[in-house]
């Protein structure tokens, strides 16, 4: 006789299922419950066969009692359980619920080893290196993000989030800010969070690599890389930068309707800025050497970032829009969410997929796509406006083809021999966000070039419109007047007015 599990032990997203308690080898079934105490906790459920067939126990009251011994005497320290004794039919059956630990990680002990466990989709696998780091970090209640620095306040600058905070929220970032914000730890050292928020952060590994390929993959055989840039510093001007790359890197079709012109981006900006938020905020810190990657094809986007789901769970086999928020980097997302650039409650998955949504209706749409494993998490976004344009009419409003296919007139130059002025445009943008009075000598300098060669980047940025200079030569400042740089950081207040 069969049985549906999920009838069977409920809502628990995390199950195991044994035909015996096998005494003499409970290594078998302990790994699951030293996997679900340091995970989201589980069900076990003994006497089903791996096939699903109901067998029963024989004698479950003493099987009951053999589990509550082993669990008290192999594992280390010992979890929440709680024995359920269930009848199916003639069947008596057991159900072990694994109550989610508080004190990770939780290990097995015997065979002369100490292992703790962890659930990958549905199975219990050992711990490596830095998972077992993670569960040490989530026993004692702490987070990456929250643990001490070895650098100090006073060897570090701020300028980008001060500025970031003051175009935001429309008041000035107050000194003990820095305490409440949890940029300072107690010690008077920077947090983690602090030191990834520092203008010149000195974790190496906060980068984020920004490709733009030639083709549909990096060996398509059609030639380097036609654009590509290394960010680095504070993880909030990464995330600006990032956002300015794939703009760049992308294009918009448009087509004249009888009293206006429609647009049509390759990628809703809001699934991209939100993929990238994601990556920055939810990314495992405590892998050395991996850094986020943002990878842009002819016919997608590709967002990598380090560390799978936080409960282990893959994504690919679960509703991407009934996931709990689970936030890795807590005092990361709640620097965000003062900042307004993300919400607490974390709804970025749900956001990438609205922003989508409203582009169903094209024939050549594709819902955005996640996977995940262990130490991986990816979004891919799909270019809307790829593939071959027909003369067909895909509705009533729309109409695409060859012809109309059309680019805005700074798209049209963006080949490959202007890959240095957009890298240039990219940086001048940021250092006048961090300093507004900064002068094209102090540019030339950052960015190792000369000044007259500034100068001509500059008087071109002046002549499209995108920034301007405001007051005398000695007292004045530049300012950014590109909408679609500046309103990223632009305040939500300020948007509504306008």
């Amino acid at each position: 006789m069969g049985i549906d599990i999920h009838n069977l032990i409920g809502e628990a997203t995390a199950y195991d299922k044994k035909q015996l308690v096998e005494a003499k080898r409970p290594k078998s079934w302990l790994k699951s419950v030293s996997a679900f105490a340091n995970g989201e906790g589980g069900v076990l459920v003994f006497g089903i066969s791996d096939n699903g067939e109901i067998i029963g126990l024989q004698h479950a009251e003493e099987d009951g009692e053999t589990i509550s011994e082993c669990i008290k005497t192999k594992l280390d320290p010992i979890p929440t359980i709680e024995l359920e004794y269930r009848l199916v039919g003639e069947a008596k059956l057991i159900l072990l619920h694994v109550k989610p630990g508080d004190e990770t990680p939780y290990y097995y002990i015997g065979d002369k080893q100490r292992i703790a466990y962890i659930r990958i989709g549905n199975e219990s696998v050992v711990a490596d290196r830095l998972q077992l780091r993670n569960l040490v970090m989530n026993g004692s209640s702490r987070s990456y993000d929250a643990l001490p620095s070895c650098y100090r306040f006073e060897d570090m600058s701020f300028t980008r989030l001060k500025s970031i905070h003051f175009k935001r929220l429309g008041r000035h970032f107050e000194d003990n800010e820095f305490i409440s914000w949890g940029i300072i730890g107690e010690d008077g050292r920077l947090t983690n969070a602090g030191a990834l928020i520092a203008d010149d952060s000195p974790i190496r590994h906060s980068r984020i690599f920004c490709t733009r390929w030639n083709g549909l993959n990096m060996t398509s055989g059609l030639g380097e890389a036609i654009d590509d840039i290394e960010l680095e510093g504070c993880i909030i001007g990464q995330l600006q930068d990032a956002v300015s790359f794939a703009k760049n890197n992308s294009h918009k079709i448009w087509w004249k309707e009888a009293d206006h012109r429609e647009e049509q981006p390759d990628y809703p900006i809001r699934a991209v800025t939100e993929s990238i938020v994601n990556a920055i905020i939810h990314r495992s810190y405590l892998e050395i050497g991996s850094e986020v990657h943002v990878d842009i094809y002819d016919n997608r986007i590709e967002i990598y970032s380090p560390g799978g789901m936080m409960d282990g769970r893959l994504i690919q086999q679960l509703d991407p829009l009934t996931i709990p928020s689970k936030r890795r980097n807590p005092l990361l997302a709640d620097i965000f969410s003062r900042l307004n650039l993300m919400e607490r409650r974390g709804s970025g998955i749900k956001k990438i997929i609205n922003a989508y949504k409203q582009y169903e209706h094209l024939p050549n749409y594709h819902a955005p796509s996640f996977t995940s494993n262990a130490s991986e998490f990816h979004v891919t976004l799909w270019n809307l406006n790829y593939q071959e344009f027909t003369k067909e009419e895909p509705n009533d409003k729309i109409q695409f083809t060859k012809e109309e296919k059309q680019f805005t007139k700074e798209e049209k130059q963006f080949t490959k021999g202007e890959k240095p002025f957009f890298n240039a445009k990219r940086k001048i943008y940021r250092y006048i966000a961090e300093k507004p009075q900064i002068t094209t000598i102090q540019m030339a300098e950052r960015m190792g070039l000369s000044k007259r060669q500034v100068l001509k980047y500059i008087k071109r940025l002046t002549e499209m419109n995108l920034i301007i200079r405001e007051g005398g030569r000695k007292t004045g400042y530049w300012r950014i007047i590109d909408k679609e740089y500046e309103g990223f950081f632009e305040s939500p207040a300020s948007k509504l007015e306008n």
